[in-house]
């Protein structure tokens, strides 16, 4: 069982077993505090503790994932809400480059986990952060291959670049949300691995849906609010100029 947080202005110390069986340790895990860096990611930062879903949308590098993580982590660690886990959804879309990859069903979704592995190490400042979450029941991770029949109680589902996935995947991972549970949506409609034109504009039209429903609010991320890096940003920003942001779908 973990304990009540202790906080100071830059970590929140958790303290819960990571161990198995008979070698179980108590260890504290200490999680940095974050901050908004944009007003993208303010409006995320109150949307989010005034109990909206939500629909974040917008550029590569402005945090979306990292901070949808972090919101979710300190929800279900400090553990007022009665929400007990996360579960991350992700579209195992496979790239030009990379191919349909060998192994398991787990073996092949691991190398999907990579993001959120770097974001849990990040935020608690140890490598094995992911894999201890993982082991505890904190964090979970489903594609949407493997959604269908289920259903989410007491949960924050993160669907993260959902960019990738049809308006059937869409749906399918909106309708298994159920009792006591929080949704977040990431993703940018123009970096889409996705080749036909019908699958393509399912994010879209899914928006569209998102966009009439007043339990959901809808932050979009922009050139002001990419925060990766400098290189990133002016990249992006010289993409946008030259004309080449909106070729990714059709009008």
């Amino acid at each position: 069982m973990k304990s009540r947080p202790k906080r100071n202005d830059n970590i929140v110390v958790y303290n819960f077993n990571t161990g198995k069986g008979k070698k179980v340790q108590n260890q504290n895990f200490k999680m940095h505090q974050i901050h908004p860096l944009t007003e993208a990611q303010g409006e995320t930062f109150d949307a989010y503790y005034e109990g909206y879903n939500l629909l974040l949308h917008g550029l590569a590098g402005t945090g979306k994932t990292f901070i949808s993580l972090y919101l979710a982590l300190r929800e279900v660690l400090d553990g007022d809400t009665g929400r007990k886990n996360i579960t991350i959804v992700r579209s195992v879309v496979p790239t030009r480059d990379m191919g349909f990859l060998p192994g398991s069903a787990s073996e092949k979704s691991r190398i999907y986990e990579q993001p959120y592995n770097a974001i849990c190490n990040e935020l608690f400042s140890r490598g094995d952060a992911y894999e201890v979450l993982k082991r505890r029941g904190v964090i979970d991770f489903m594609t949407t291959s493997y959604i269908r029949g289920t259903t989410m109680n007491d949960s924050i589902i993160i669907v993260d670049e959902c960019q990738n996935m049809t308006f059937h995947e869409l749906d399918s991972t909106l309708t298994r949300i159920g009792h006591n549970s929080k949704i977040l949506f990431c993703g940018d409609f123009r970096q889409t691995d996705l080749n036909k034109p019908y699958d393509r504009s399912g994010i879209k039209d899914f928006m569209s849906i998102l966009e009439i429903m007043s339990s959901f609010d809808y932050v979009e991320f922009g050139e002001d609010d990419i925060v990766r890096s400098g290189l990133v940003k002016e990249y992006i920003i010289a993409k946008e100029r030259s004309g080449f942001s909106d070729t990714l779908l059709p009008a």
